[in-house]
Parts: C-alpha cells; sequence; structure tokens
C-alpha cells in the first residue's frame, strides 16, 4: 500500500531531466539522498534491524541528514545527527532542528569536515544507547543498491549510455548507478568527481571549501576499480559552474551538482559522438546566501582566480587550490596502485 507521504517523497528523490548540450542529459534532482535513505530504512523495518522506538544516528553534513530528518518528522522516528562545526550553517541546522532532529556539532578546528572525530562520537552515542540504529551511509550496501532505480530512469531517457558523470562522497550514487548501468553497456565510461583536499582518490586531507562531495575517510561503497577517469574541481570551478546553470539553463542547483556539470560539459564536448549523463544531486536553496551572493563569493581570496576552458591532465595525484581543476587516467585501478595511501585504514569505526 502506498502513503501519501510516500508519494510525496517519491516526487522529491524523482530527478528533473535537463538536457545541457545535444549529448549530455543532467538528473537533477531536488533531494538525491532521499533514495538511500528511504531504501535502507524500509530494508531494516522489513529484515527487523529497525523496530519502532528505537533512535536512528548518524554522522552526515548534508542531504543524506536531510533526508532522514524529513523521513523520521514523517513517520515519528526518534534522530540523532552528528556533523562538524566547519559544515553546519545556522540556517542547515535550524530546518534540522524545526524537523525534530537532535544535532550534535564537534568543534572541526582544521576545517576537513572532522569525520573521524564524527565517527567516535556517533561510536560513544551507540555504547551509551546499544538499541538504536546506524544506516552506515558510507559502508551500507543498500546505499548504492538504492540507485537501481536511477539507472532505469536514465536508460529510459536516453536509450544507450556511454559516459556516467558524478561526485562522490560515500561513493553510493556514483558506484552504485554505475555497476547497474555497466551491467547492461559494458563499455560505459565512469567518471567520478572529488575535490582538492579530500582523501579519497589519495590526496592529503584539509580544508575543503567546497561542501557535498569528498572526503576525509574512505567509505566502504567507494569501489576504486569501477573508475575511469578522477576530477578534481576546485570551490571555485564550482561556484562559478552553479551560476551559469542558473543564468543559461534556469537549473538552480548546489555547486556539489555544479561540479559534476562542469565536469560533464566537458566531457560531452570531448566525447561529441557518445551519450553522456550527469548526476545533479541538490538544489541551491542552502547556498542562496553564499555561492549565489555577491558579497559573499567578493569576500573569498582570489575569487573568483583563473578559469582555464579545459581542466588540467595529471600523471600523479597532486593537491590543488581552490580555482584549480584536474583530472587523471584512473584506468579502473585500485587505489594503492596509484597513490600512496594506507587502503586499510579508512578511519571508519565499527
Amino acid at each position: 500500500m502506498v502513503t501519501l507521504d510516500d508519494d510525496y517523497f517519491r516526487a522529491l528523490e524523482t530527478p528533473r531531466m535537463a538536457a545541457l548540450a545535444p549529448n549530455l542529459i543532467a538528473a537533477a534532482f531536488p533531494l538525491m539522498k532521499l533514495m538511500p535513505a528511504r531504501h535502507i530504512l524500509d530494508r531494516a523495518v522489513a529484515d527487523g534491524t529497525f523496530e519502532a522506538g528505537m533512535r536512528i544516528v548518524e554522522t552526515t553534513s548534508g542531504t543524506f541528514g536531510m533526508a532522514l530528518a524529513l523521513l523520521s518528522a514523517a513517520r515519528g522516528y526518534r534522530l540523532t545527527l552528528v556533523s562538524a562545526s566547519s559544515l553546519v550553517d545556522a540556517r542547515y541546522k535550524a530546518r534540522l532542528n524545526g524537523l525534530g532532529a537532535q544535532m550534535i556539532v564537534t568543534e572541526d578546528r582544521a576545517g576537513n569536515g572532522d569525520q573521524l572525530e564524527r565517527l567516535q562520537r556517533l561510536d560513544r552515542i551507540r555504547q551509551e544507547e546499544p538499541d538504536c540504529f546506524w544506516p552506515q551511509q558510507y559502508d551500507n550496501p543498500g546505499n548504492a543498491l538504492a540507485y537501481a532505480r536511477l539507472a532505469e530512469q536514465l536508460v529510459r531517457t536516453l536509450g544507450e549510455i556511454d559516459c556516467i558523470v558524478g561526485c562522490v562522497g560515500s561513493g553510493g550514487s556514483l558506484c552504485g548507478t554505475g555497476t547497474f548501468l555497466r551491467a547492461v553497456f559494458p563499455h560505459l565510461t565512469i567518471i567520478a568527481v572529488d575535490t582538492h583536499r579530500s582523501i579519497l582518490f589519495g590526496q592529503p586531507a584539509g580544508r575543503r571549501l567546497l561542501r557535498g562531495l569528498g572526503n576525509s575517510i574512505l567509505p566502504g561503497n567507494l569501489r576504486h576499480e569501477l573508475i575511469d577517469e578522477v576530477h578534481w574541481v576546485g570551490a571555485y570551478r564550482a561556484f562559478s559552474e552553479a551560476r551559469r546553470l542558473l543564468r543559461e539553463h534556469g537549473i538552480f542547483q548546489g555547486p556539489t551538482s555544479a561540479a559534476a556539470a562542469l565536469v560533464g560539459r566537458w566531457a560531452a564536448s570531448a566525447r561529441p559522438g557518445a551519450r553522456i549523463a550527469v548526476i545533479m544531486p541538490d538544489e541551491g536553496h542552502r547556498y542562496a546566501e553564499t555561492v549565489f551572493d555577491d558579497a559573499w563569493l567578493g569576500s573569498l581570496p582570489g575569487w573568483p582566480g583563473t578559469r582555464p576552458a579545459e581542466p588540467r591532465e595529471v600523471t600523479r595525484v597532486e593537491a590543488g587550490s581552490e580555482a584549480d581543476w584536474t583530472w587523471i587516467n584512473w584506468a579502473r585501478r585500485p587505489l594503492g596502485q596509484i597513490a600512496d595511501v594506507d587502503v586499510k585504514n579508512t578511519g571508519r569505526t565499527h
């Protein structure tokens, strides 16, 4: 039986398909993370892992937390979210509080997302309340499996797909969608979009201005051997692209979506005969007073920086500035073959 709240959430997790170029289609979501959040919670209810009265706990700084908060408010679940001071603005926190979510914010002096401290704090909560439910968005295979529906929507829209472009944070959306699509189209090229000072593809962790992608731990849902190319997009490039999308296409999406669109546009130009899809996970409302505000942008040091039309190819993993856009031919290799990273030390707490 489909309930009214299910219909409402189904609409929020259904993308608008927008043509950004003759061979480039964007799946632009209002709130993409509703798809894995609802899938994980529904499966947990079905198998008895999550029962009435249990608390949901998760570490998140973005749309997965908002998705959990919306679902919890509608269904009467108790929810505690752990985030970092560098990632939670007043408007986002107010929205979550308004939905009844409890927020625990760690002091992130390094500005890198403080993911390890957040997971340690979450683990202490679980020790104090052993019967709570942790969705584990980074490692739960249900995250990636939830994107079977997106893969189906893309095939229905485009038919054959030659290339998929998406940002990586937990790894669920790109690796999940890419796995389903490559089962149908073995030649599929998968392009991952990250940002500088994220460790996902071997850069050292550091302060990141661009939110919604990147990570300071290695999630289990990221499968490096699926990836053909990796692009590191600096915040200034993503901010500029977000404003261009609104100005030229009437698409109001956040800078994470814009980073993917920037790379997708380059891939479409470089592959004029290919059919390319780009995943755009979030709308721009959270960034109305930052990315879409001239005064805020003008306060950034060095804004807007130089903006070459194409990314700079690198042959080894190297960190860049907020104005840089680099890429590497990843060639479906494990992380350890390309970057000097201890892949066993993911920083996760179980």
